[in-house]
């Protein structure tokens, strides 16, 4: 909830500072522009992932980079059709398949890392020298 207010908080702050800046009907336009290619992207996601098929295919990418690339560009095109130049500004990051894995492997180490905390299994040796 305090993310979701902080959000909120800077989304308005941008558009209003940028709205002032470049004038009412240019923001008006940006919303409907970025919204239409939000959907666009949306209606095209099946290109991307035959694309992203073919590439784990010839073993470019792994299964989880195909999700996760798959993932930050639904989420990007859906930030583009929220209205708000800060969404619009992520979403359009989202886009670049480069920045979208920056991302993931940035927080996807540290999940690695738990991971492997668990997987250690204890064990006690017992020694048969003794009989």
């Amino acid at each position: 909830m305090v993310y979701f207010l902080i959000y909120l908080f800077l989304e308005i702050t941008v558009t209003l500072n940028i709205g002032r800046e470049v004038g009412a009907f240019a923001t008006f336009l940006e919303v409907i522009i970025s919204a239409i290619i939000g959907f666009i992207i949306i209606a095209n996601l099946s290109n991307s992932f035959s694309e992203g098929f073919r590439a784990i295919v010839e073993k470019r990418i792994s299964e989880e980079e195909f999700m996760r690339l798959n993932i930050f560009m639904l989420i990007g095109a859906v930030l583009l059709i929220i209205p708000g130049f800060l969404s619009d500004m992520v979403g359009v990051l989202f886009q670049f398949p480069y920045i979208a894995l920056m991302i993931t492997k940035r927080f996807y180490r540290f999940k690695k890392d738990e991971k492997r905390s668990d997987d250690v299994i204890d064990v006690e040796v017992i020694d048969d020298m003794d009989k």
